[in-house]
C-alpha cells in the first residue's frame, strides 16, 4: 500500500515507477508525451475557448462563428512581434529600415496561419463537423491573404510560392545522373 501512494503522488519518480504494478505501468507507457504540434494545438484551443468565455456574453462553441474567430485573430495582434509598416511611414516598402520607427506590432501572416490550421483541426477533434467549421470558412481564408498581402507591402519582399519537394528531387537525381555520366 505504501508503494501505491508514493507513485500516486507529484514527486514520483522513474526508480518508483518502474517497482509499479503491470497495470499501472502499462497505463503509464500509453500516456505518452504530446508532439510539439499536439502541445500547441492544445494551448491553442483552450486559449480560443478562454476568448470565447470572456466575451460579454461569454459565445458557447457551438454559437461561434466566422466572426468570433475574425475578432480573435485581431485581438491577437496586439501580442505580435512583427513589425508591418503603416502608408505613412517613410520605410513602408523597405526590407531593411536603416532607424526605428513608432509603426505597430503585429500578428505575422505565417503564425496566424498555422494558427488557424491547427485550430481547425482542433475543433474537429472536438466533434464539430467540416461543415460548419468557423475556422475553415470562406472569410477566414480572405482575411489571411489580406495580412498576407498587406504585411510583404509593407515588407517591401513579396512572398512567393514555395516550389514543390518533386521539383527539387528530380533536380537532383538529374544533377547526379549527368555527374556519373561525365
Amino acid at each position: 500500500m505504501s508503494g501505491d501512494r508514493r507513485n500516486d503522488s507529484a514527486e514520483g519518480s522513474t526508480s518508483r515507477s518502474a517497482t509499479t504494478s503491470t497495470g499501472n505501468h502499462q497505463h503509464q507507457q500509453q500516456a505518452a508525451p504530446l508532439s510539439r504540434y499536439e502541445s500547441q494545438k492544445r494551448r491553442d484551443w483552450n486559449t480560443f475557448g478562454q476568448y470565447l468565455r470572456n466575451q460579454a456574453p461569454p459565445v458557447s462553441l457551438s454559437q461561434c462563428n466566422f466572426n468570433h474567430v475574425l475578432d480573435f485573430l485581431r485581438y491577437l495582434d496586439q501580442f505580435g512581434k512583427t513589425k508591418v509598416h503603416l502608408h505613412s511611414c517613410a520605410f513602408f516598402g523597405q526590407p531593411e529600415p536603416p532607424a526605428p520607427c513608432t509603426c505597430p506590432l503585429r500578428q505575422a501572416w505565417g503564425s496566424l496561419d498555422a494558427l488557424i490550421g491547427r485550430l481547425r483541426a482542433a475543433y474537429e477533434e472536438h466533434g464539430g463537423s467540416p461543415e460548419t467549421n468557423p475556422f475553415g470558412n470562406g472569410a477566414i481564408r480572405v482575411y489571411l491573404r489580406e495580412i498576407k498581402e498587406c504585411q510583404a507591402k509593407a515588407r517591401g519582399i513579396p512572398y512567393k510560392k514555395k516550389k514543390k519537394k518533386r521539383n527539387q528531387i528530380k533536380a537532383t537525381d538529374e544533377t547526379k545522373a549527368s555527374k556519373q555520366a561525365a
